[in-house]
């Protein structure tokens, strides 16, 4: 088996749905994020293989989204391009699909990534709008439109929303936070423990930036050509929290008696793209790269779409296992904070024998320190850009684990509809 590795790592800020990113398409965030990647790396674009990208919310305008990244990165129009999907872990099925070709001999250099504009994702006509605009426009002449006119029903102004439905899952019904509610009832997760783990999330996340541990991974985004001050620098939706005096006070949004998930316990919507240098390790030596990290195992797992926020309990051990690893070989851990029951939840099947048996049918894979899980925050403090996310908790494992000179790390993250991804990275 050949080595992949983590050569380096960019993103855009991750900024709060609605702000500053609101008009820029996620192409563009995308294209601008592996333009400064390859100048940063003096990488010459022709070695590139090919371009792979995660998205999740495709814009209409751009089909094939990676393709529309690379050709507005200046890379070749010899480079092939490809994006792939798989929710919130469509950014690890870029890394993974670059890891197999890898192993295929199809390349040995590619730039992969997620990019995603949640605030651009569409209102869409409902289907009598849609019936009604088929039938207008096969209309011959005039006299025929004013009847159909007259047809015409103000429901049809009704929208149908479509980050809503990005967000639901059909095959059960229900939206993500119903899910992270059903957590929070059958594992006894209270809402005060949701609001002390968010809480955690923004001072951790404040910290990071406060102490300059995101420069490296961020470039400052131009949002105007023309006003050089239109410059950010910073995710924005990391807020000054002493205590959850403020969280507390936020209504439940997905149930209104007795629920407990809140805008101020889950992942914040958001905008943004992350990129990474993928290569065969020896190949990436002899270009005179110093790789940052190896690729040991990944995994992903289905289960239950209704308890979708498992995940991560369910692709780790399978991660491990491939990595011949136990959790006591982690040295960080970066779980993915759709929802902060979320990863409680799966904390408590971590250590509990008992639950293990329950949902794995398997041993507990053993405790996991607080003190090594999510150390610079995660999505609740810094947004959660379902195409890019994966890459970004990647990009934070592997550079904390260089800051720290630590060895070995998890990066997971549930997935919408039912599934998990677990990546086990370790320093080179």
């Amino acid at each position: 088996m050949k080595n992949v590795v983590i050569v380096a790592g960019l993103r855009t800020p991750f900024l709060k749905m609605n702000s500053e990113f609101k008009n820029i398409p996620a192409y563009d965030l995308g294209a601008q994020v592996i333009k400064e990647l390859v100048k940063r790396n003096e990488l010459d674009v022709k070695h590139i293989d090919e371009v792979i990208i995660g998205n999740v919310a495709q814009p209409p305008e751009a089909a094939n989204l990676a393709r529309h990244i690379a050709l507005l990165a200046d890379i070749p129009y010899s480079v092939p391009a490809v994006t792939v999907q798989r929710n919130c872990a469509s950014g690890m099925e870029a890394i993974a699909y670059a890891y197999q070709k890898i192993q295929a001999d199809m390349g040995k250099v590619f730039v992969v990534g997620g990019a995603e504009n949640m605030s651009q994702i569409p209102l869409m006509w409902n289907v009598g709008a849609r019936n009604w605009l088929q039938k207008f426009m096969r209309c011959k002449g005039k006299w025929q439109q004013y009847r159909m006119l007259g047809k015409f029903h103000f429901d049809y102004f009704r929208p149908i929303i479509g980050l809503k439905l990005v967000l639901s899952d059909r095959f059960c019904g229900l939206e993500m936070g119903h899910t992270a509610e059903i957590l929070a009832h059958d594992f006894g997760i209270s809402r005060e423990e949701q609001d002390a783990f968010s809480l955690r999330s923004h001072q951790r996340a404040k910290q990071a930036i406060d102490g300059g541990k995101f420069a490296e991974e961020i470039m400052p985004y131009l949002i105007d050509e023309e006003e050089e001050d239109s410059r950010v620098f910073h995710d924005n939706g990391v807020r000054e929290l002493s205590n959850t005096d403020k969280l507390a006070k936020l209504k439940t949004v997905f149930k209104k008696d007795g629920g407990t998930v809140t805008a101020g316990n889950a992942s914040q919507i958001t905008d943004g793209a992350a990129m990474l240098l993928v290569m065969e390790e020896e190949h990436a030596k002899e270009m005179g790269y110093k790789p940052l990290a190896r690729l040991r195992s990944f995994a992903f797992a289905g289960l239950d779409p209704s308890y979708m926020g498992l995940g991560p309990a369910y692709a780790t051990p399978l991660a491990l296992d491939k990595a011949q690893m136990t959790v006591k070989d982690l040295d960080l851990v970066e779980i993915n904070e759709a929802f902060a029951v979320q990863v409680l939840a799966n904390l408590r099947i971590f250590s509990s024998d008992s639950l293990s048996e329950k949902y794995l049918q398997r041993p507990a894979m053993g405790e996991i320190d607080e003190n090594i899980l999510n150390v610079n925050g995660g999505a609740i403090a810094l947004g959660h850009p379902v195409g890019a996310s994966a890459v970004r908790i990647v990009m934070n494992l592997v550079n904390e684990l260089r800051r720290q000179d630590k060895n070995a790390g998890l990066a997971t993250l549930c997935v919408g509809g039912g599934q998990g991804a677990s990546f086990i990275l370790e320093t080179v």
